[in-house]
Parts: structure tokens; C-alpha cells; sequence
């Protein structure tokens, strides 16, 4: 018995060309019902350059577990939190930490864009960006874009 071989431009050849990289907009769709503020495409994009910037410098915090214990010893950042994580219990407590604490804190579609832009392969639910010198400008605009986002109800 010999194998043949896949035809390239059979069957499999559209399923893996939708499965790269999504839209904004396509990532909506798995929000959960307590993503507020969220985000918008732009503010998104600023937030894993500032994400990314803040890993060389080894300045951000990541995992509810690690983010929680820092805000609990009173770190000062931005947390931003991934949309799509289920179940919302695993992290439904952090933005209530943060409005005590008057924390910024901002949700975004993806859990595993946040980890790839924490140059992880693994999805990351929330992360915390302190600030540095070295990218303060990226995080003074972020910061201020997010705090300009219309509080939850």
C-alpha cells in the first residue's frame, strides 16, 4: 500500500487560510458579557507595542495569579485584561481590585494575541504594564487613552 499524497489546493487548503491571523472584528464574536471598557482596533494595537516594549525591559506582570499579588502590594499600572476568557470566574474579581485601588484597566478581544505579544506561545487572561523610562512615552499615550474610555456600568 503507498499513501497518496494531499492535493495542495484540495479540500484542506481553505480552512488553513481562515485559520491565520483574524480580524477585530471576527475576535468580538467571543467577548464576554463583563468586557467592558474595551478597547477599540487602535487603542488595541498600542497596548501590545507597549505590551512588547515593557517585556525587553522585564516590566510587566502576567497571570492572575502574579497580577493579583502585585496589586495587592500596591503596584502602580495597567492592567489590561483578555475578552475572551471562560470561565469569567477565573478573573472577574481583578477589575473590582483595580476600581478600588483606582487602577487603569482595559479589556481587549484576544487572550492569545496578549500572549503573543508577551512573546509567549501560551495565552495569557491578564497582564499588568509598569511603567519604565525606556518606553514611557508608549505608556503615558496608552494610559491616557484608557483612562479617556467610558467607565463600566
Amino acid at each position: 500500500m503507498t499513501k497518496i499524497k494531499a492535493d495542495p489546493d484540495g479540500p484542506e487548503a481553505p480552512t488553513e487560510a481562515c485559520c491565520g491571523e483574524r480580524t477585530y472584528h471576527e475576535l468580538l464574536v467571543n467577548l464576554n458579557p463583563i468586557a467592558q471598557p474595551l478597547a477599540s482596533r487602535k487603542l488595541t494595537r498600542k497596548l501590545y507595542k507597549c505590551i512588547k516594549k515593557a517585556v525587553k525591559q522585564k516590566q510587566i506582570r502576567r497571570g492572575v495569579k502574579e497580577v493579583q499579588k502585585f496589586v495587592n502590594k500596591g503596584e502602580k499600572g495597567i492592567m489590561v485584561l483578555a475578552g475572551d476568557t471562560l470561565p469569567i470566574e477565573v478573573y472577574c474579581h481583578l477589575p473590582v481590585m483595580c476600581e478600588d485601588r483606582n487602577l487603569p484597566y482595559v479589556y481587549i478581544p484576544s487572550k492569545t494575541d496578549l500572549g503573543a505579544a508577551a512573546g509567549s506561545k501560551r495565552p495569557t487572561c491578564v497582564i499588568m504594564v509598569k511603567p519604565h523610562e525606556e518606553y514611557q512615552e508608549a505608556y503615558d499615550e496608552c494610559l491616557e487613552e484608557v483612562q479617556a474610555l467610558p467607565p463600566p456600568l
